[in-house]
């Protein structure tokens, strides 16, 4: 038993070094020092943004102190206590064994961003009213996979559909390792049933494109040039308040250099869908710096995938069976509406294992 606890303990401070957690324990001292100044509420937009990430990153500490922690007083109790004590030290080890598997998968997520929050945008492709309705079920899967986590998510934008569905919507999902976890789910995903818009109830096929973006919250992550900006304003549509009709407060900014648009209305302010809208091109150019590889903003080309045929990531058939497969890691399930319902866990598991990090 000493030899299984030295050995995981070993196994602890190797991932201890991986996750870099001196590094963020370091950051922590400073955001908490920062936070006791006596000035830290005159702005309480940046106050608030500070206690968040103070959070978040003891958030991710604290599991690696405390396993670190309980399996040192392991090896200092199996090395005095007697043979009564073996059941009880032996049941000890292996939660503290299976605490370190999940601890152990995180370190999956040493991409730039992989410890942000993410932004989801979805898009109806192909497939018209089906499509819509294809991409509103996606954004209940990806809400009810929120939820079952416990994180937070909110719905930042949407645009309805004229008969059913979503045209588009952007999801805010706050938690640990968010952009990590989700960034696999970027990409087409294609959706076959018999239609509930058909009259002859024929079989359609449906394509919802996901975009997952790194919440970028401070403007300094990813710098960008005022004079490649063009923004407009104009009249909210869709449901809201009386304010939401009758004023000119959404918002839509174009990034000259890439082509990306980026257009907001859910607010009531103009300021405060602006700030949103620039928070969700500041993660899209972040994202499409990943894809790119380049260093520098002026340096990149604008997206071009499209939500069509050929270019899915998975498939979702419901009708004359039911699969669900991703179409890079191979990995299937049969239990379509169990995935439906938000249990997409065991693709994000394959699709980091098979080395997409």
């Amino acid at each position: 038993m000493e030899q299984r606890i030295h050995t995981l303990l070993g196994k602890i401070t190797q991932g201890i070094t991986q996750a870099k957690i001196e590094a963020q324990e370091s950051k922590v001292a400073a955001l908490a020092a920062e936070i006791s100044t006596p000035e830290f509420w005159n702005d309480p937009a940046h106050a608030q943004e500070v206690t968040k990430q103070h959070a978040k990153l003891e958030a991710l500490i604290e599991p690696w102190r405390t396993l670190e922690h309980t399996v040192k007083d392991l090896e200092e109790l199996a090395a005095l206590s007697d043979a009564a004590m073996a059941p009880e030290l032996a049941t000890q080890l292996e939660q503290a064994e299976a605490v370190y598997a999940k601890l152990e998968f995180n370190l999956h997520f040493s991409g730039p961003y992989d410890t942000h929050d993410a932004l989801l945008r979805l898009y109806a492709g192909a497939g018209g009213t089906d499509a819509q309705d294809w991409t509103e079920m996606l954004q209940r899967m990806y809400l009810r996979w929120a939820e079952a986590h416990g994180m937070k998510s909110e719905i930042v934008d949407q645009s309805s559909g004229e008969e059913a569905g979503i045209k588009s919507a952007t999801i805010a999902i706050s938690g640990a390792y968010v952009y990590g976890k989700l960034k696999g789910e970027h990409g087409v995903h294609r959706l076959v049933r018999l239609s509930p818009f058909n009259a002859d109830h024929l079989r359609q096929t449906s394509f919802a494109m996901v975009e997952v973006l790194p919440q970028i919250d401070e403007p300094k992550d990813v710098a960008i040039n005022d004079e490649d900006l063009r923004i407009d304003v104009y009249r909210a549509g869709g449901n809201g308040g009386q304010s939401v009709n009758t004023t000119d407060s959404a918002v839509r900014i174009t990034h000259l250099p890439t082509g990306i648009v980026v257009a907001i209305q859910n607010e009531r302010s103009q300021l405060q869908n602006r700030e949103m809208a620039m928070k969700v091109l500041r993660s899209k150019l972040a994202q499409l710096q990943l894809e790119q590889h380049k260093e520098r903003i002026d340096e990149l080309k604008g997206p071009n995938q499209s939500a069509e045929w050929g270019s899915q990531i998975r498939n979702y058939v419901l009708h004359p069976y039911t699969l669900v497969k991703d179409t890079r890691t191979k990995f299937e399930v049969h239990d379509a509406q169990a995935v439906l319902d938000g249990a997409i866990d065991p693709f994000i598991t394959a699709f980091l294992s098979a080395g997409n990090e």
